[in-house]
């Protein structure tokens, strides 16, 4: 039976009045039952990997906001730690591994076994699929290759990745290696998923914007389209949500390449563009400024109806560029989806 969530009927190609609606990041530290919950825990992973707890961070800004979709909480970087690299995550600082900056140190990451090492992500999807509405799509995600490879290689986030660009030019057999471990490994985790219930994925490549044309296409168009075909192998309806950011007019290559349902887009692309060149090949979500989120006021208001009035004539999930800032308000989220519940086209 084909699912009636307003979410996943837009990721089929259907313009849904008003559109839905959820928000990258939504789960976090913007809420103060998050803050609350977090402190429970002894650190990042573990929060990740403590499924009662994750259940419940997944679940917090569902009470308060009502959105059309729930996001697995967790991390991208559960990947490289389910690999064998060395994560950590340190308080005012964010993710810190081990750098990955040769063949030697490739070989010693362990394919083998990451979905046993990852197994309480599983429990989380299973415990989220069988607890949520009938409206409440549930969205699984991962990171995508050259964003999950750029923490791995750059050892930390937060970089215009100069290790990682030159070693994808200057030694594209080596550098290519670490991203075939990283397509395989990333979609045996979303089949994962599914199989465990998640009803969406979304793959994260939030650093693809570093890579001129040619490299775009080679470590961000292909890894992603090679994801892409080896889950709808094992699932042939599942929609997946790609998130290049920073694209630019790579966004339309992007989503006639990869076979993604929809495309997920950040605050600097165009509306009309939008309209015009990625509504006709997928799904559109996006694309609020978070800056403008923690703003609010009339400029928030006036965005939101600019974004809606834009996209919701064709297939669109409301959305941000990127995700919720952590100083956001609350109720600058809570008057966006009341926005936007009001719109039609």
């Amino acid at each position: 039976m084909t699912s009636t969530k307003p979410f996943l009927s837009a990721l089929r190609g259907e313009a849904v009045q008003p559109a839905p609606i959820w928000l990258m990041r939504q789960a976090g530290r913007h809420l103060p039952e998050y803050r609350e919950l977090r402190k429970n825990a002894k650190n990042f992973l573990d929060f990740c990997f403590t499924p009662e707890m994750a259940v419940e961070a997944t679940r917090q800004p569902l009470r308060r906001y009502a959105f059309d979709a729930a996001i697995l909480f967790s991390d991208i970087l559960v990947i490289p730690h389910g690999l064998g690299q060395n994560v950590a995550f340190r308080e005012g600082e964010g993710p810190v591994l081990a750098p990955v900056r040769s063949l030697d140190d490739i070989e010693k990451l362990q394919l083998d076994g990451v979905n046993d090492r990852l197994a309480p992500v599983f429990e989380t999807v299973r415990e989220l699929a069988t607890t949520l509405d009938d409206n409440t799509a549930l969205i699984g995600f991962a990171g995508a290759p050259f964003t999950v490879a750029l923490y791995m290689i750059e050892g930390r986030g937060g970089t215009e990745g100069p290790n990682i660009r030159r070693w994808a030019a200057e030694k594209p057999d080596e550098f290519g290696r670490l991203i075939d471990l990283l397509c395989e490994a990333t979609a045996n985790y979303l089949i994962a998923q599914v199989e465990h219930g998640a009803e969406a994925l979304q793959l994260f490549d939030s650093w693809a914007g570093l890579l001129p044309e040619s490299l775009f296409r080679r470590w961000i168009i292909e890894p992603n389209r090679r994801i892409v075909e080896k889950v709808r192998d094992v699932y042939p309806d599942i929609p997946i949500i790609g998130f290049p950011r920073n694209a630019g007019v790579l966004y339309r290559d992007f989503a006639k390449q990869t076979g993604v349902s929809g495309i997920s887009i950040d605050a600097g692309v165009p509306m009309d563009w939008a309209a015009s060149e990625l509504q006709p090949i997928c799904t559109v979500q996006g694309n609020l400024d978070n800056q403008i989120l923690l703003c609010g006021g009339e400029i928030l208001d006036a965005e939101v109806r600019r974004i809606v009035d834009g996209l919701s004539g064709g297939p669109f999930v409301f959305n941000l560029g990127h995700g919720v800032l952590p100083p956001t308000p609350p109720e600058h989220v809570g008057r966006v989806v009341e926005l936007v519940r009001q719109q039609t086209a």
